[in-house]
């Protein structure tokens, strides 16, 4: 048994690398509140886990809710084994309904712990290393068609060969967007329009009009499944869902009713390693392919990001982001990293990175006997 004695929770500030990013509908940040969860058991082995929330207009939560959440459940662990993850979910739920963004940071500090006392790499706790590296993408932030067009014609130079551009505002503009982005992306570069839920219905069904004939995918084009289902009757474009699919039932709906063959797995909105892996398996025993990522993060996100990553099928995945890569500030100095547009799972035991507790400052909370 490897029982909690201290929790500590940090809070810390991630600036975005290249200057604001936009998303449909007004939504725009050049810097975003994470927060970090160190467990520490009673031989003084620890696990740390980390959530970002994207500021709380992308989906309901936010980093003072996150760490309220925390506050609340954190106590009710002390005792608890760390390794054993039905044990540690079961005391949260017990403590608080819901929250599962704020659990997720616990749950991936616990699956940190768990390699680590079993001496091995999360990848390999979670079904073994489908991949030795993988192709990471990148976001598009929303702006002019010359300046988006700019960013990727950058960012190809770094080598990366996958692309979010970011759309959701008036249609004819987001046209000119997508079209500007595809006139200088690469041949064989992946392209997905994503509106996060930013169309209206009137407004998605004139957009697949405007770019139904392009080589790219179409991401939640609007806010509820059952309108991005007409939009995908109107359309070639393959879909991906996103902001809207939480449970199972939500994913079995993506496929069945909107007819999407990809789904968007973030951490964070799924309640950690734990939920993601059972939605990854359930995507894939679906057939919809899978991106693997969170809302946002640091070196500890992408960390739990490149796990999950690694045991995933190259077949069954369609995307991966590096968090680390997009922010400026780096805890665990800036592992892992990517190189060359791709990424890979370190091979150490846990998430196989280590926090530099110095660059936090003190504990926004603390619980233990000693604290």
């Amino acid at each position: 048994m490897s029982q909690i004695v201290a929790i500590d929770i940090y809070g810390y500030t991630l600036t975005y690398a290249h200057g604001e990013y936009v998303m449909s509908s007004g939504r725009a940040a050049t810097s975003q509140e994470s927060t970090l969860v160190r467990i520490t058991c009673e031989d003084g082995t620890h696990g740390w886990g980390e959530v970002c929330t994207l500021a709380g207009t992308y989906w309901p939560a936010f980093a003072g809710g996150a760490r309220a959440a925390l506050a609340e459940v954190v106590p009710a662990l002390l005792g608890a084994d760390a390794t054993n993850l039905a044990a540690v979910h079961a005391a949260m739920d017990g403590t608080l309904m819901g929250h599962a963004y704020a659990k997720s940071a616990v749950d991936i500090a616990c699956w940190d712990l768990l390699g680590k006392k079993a001496g091995l790499p999360v990848v390999d706790l979670l079904g073994g290393r489908a991949q030795q590296d993988f192709p990471l993408y990148e976001a598009v932030p929303l702006s002019s068609p010359e300046a988006m067009a700019d960013f990727v014609k950058q960012r190809s130079a770094a080598g990366i060969t996958c692309f979010q551009v970011k759309v959701g505002n008036d249609p004819h503009d987001d046209a000119a967007r997508l079209h500007a982005v595809a006139d200088i992306a690469d041949a064989g570069t992946t392209l997905i329009a994503d509106a996060n839920g930013g169309w209206t219905l009137q407004q998605a069904v004139h957009a697949v009009r405007l770019v139904d004939e392009m080589p790219i995918y179409l991401e939640q084009p609007c806010r509820r499944a059952e309108d991005c289902k007409v939009v995908r009757g109107l359309t070639s474009l393959p879909m991906v869902m996103d902001e809207s699919v939480i449970t199972p039932l939500d994913l079995a709906e993506a496929k069945t009713e909107v007819g999407a063959g990809s789904v968007n797995l973030k951490l964070g909105r799924l309640g950690g390693l734990t939920g993601a892996r059972l939605m990854r398996d359930l995507s894939v025993s679906l057939g919809i392919s899978v991106s693997i990522e969170d809302a946002w993060g640091g070196d500890v996100t992408t960390a739990a990001v490149s796990h999950l990553a690694a045991s995933t099928a190259r077949e069954d995945m369609l995307s991966v982001s590096f968090f680390n890569d997009w922010t400026n500030e780096h805890v665990a100095g800036h592992r892992p990293r990517s190189a060359g547009g791709r990424g890979s799972a370190p091979d150490a035991p846990g998430l196989g990175v280590e926090v530099d507790v110095e660059r936090l400052g003190e504990p926004l909370l603390s619980v233990g006997a000693d604290k």
